[in-house]
């Protein structure tokens, strides 16, 4: 097994390898407005660095937000392009979900990242491999997080790390949960709001 991960739903542009038992090289940049061209030289820095090859890698798993619009479809449409090229299957798991697992809580607490707007994506956890409620995007006021722990870079407050998905963590999950035969999904964009951009509507009729 080799998996390689990635995600692009928040400002980290991640990726890593993992050998189905423990994680060969990651790599991440933190720049919010350069997903598309970090991604592709993040994964060549970590193929490099573990001295494999895309003909090594035998799944591709991708964070599937939720996330901007933008920036969520550049590492989905990677992961899709990749495994189509290699033959291999393409995954998706919840960006949130690679936050939890990395934290190492133990009990209930909250996975918050920042969705701007002044809102924030968030879900809730009964332990790092569990989510009970969630994804959601609301203002941090109206998230009822009950003096729960927040993990991740979201505006709840006490922002217990890690602060980003590293795709350390994302790998680690998709190889525990492939090696358990954890039916993982489709990498399909997680989307909680429509996007600002928007097909104009028909023109106004102007009479004489």
């Amino acid at each position: 097994m080799l998996v390689l991960a990635f995600d692009t739903a928040t400002p980290a542009v991640t990726a890593a390898l993992h050998d189905g038992d423990r994680v060969l090289a990651e790599s991440t940049t933190i720049d919010a407005r350069r997903h598309g061209e970090l991604l592709i030289p993040t994964v060549e820095a970590v193929l490099r660095e573990a001295e494999a090859s895309l003909r090594d890698v035998t799944a591709v798993v991708a964070g599937s937000g939720p996330g901007p619009y933008t920036g969520l479809r550049v590492g989905l449409m990677t992961a899709q392009g990749l495994a189509l090229a290699l033959g291999i299957p393409a995954y998706g798991i919840c960006t949130l979900d690679a936050l939890a697992y990395g934290s190492g809580l133990s009990g209930e607490f909250l996975v918050a990242t920042d969705a701007r707007r002044k809102e924030v994506f968030w879900a809730r956890y009964s332990d790092i491999r569990t989510r009970t409620a969630g994804p959601f995007v609301d203002k941090p006021a109206d998230v009822a997080f009950d003096g729960l722990h927040v993990v991740g870079p979201g505006l709840l407050g006490d922002g217990t790390a890690p602060p980003y998905p590293y795709a350390g963590f994302l790998a680690a999950l998709a190889a525990e949960r492939l090696a358990a035969g954890v039916e993982l999904d489709p990498p399909r964009p997680i989307y909680l709001r429509r996007p600002d951009a928007v097909v104009p509507g028909a023109p106004k009729k102007v009479t004489a």
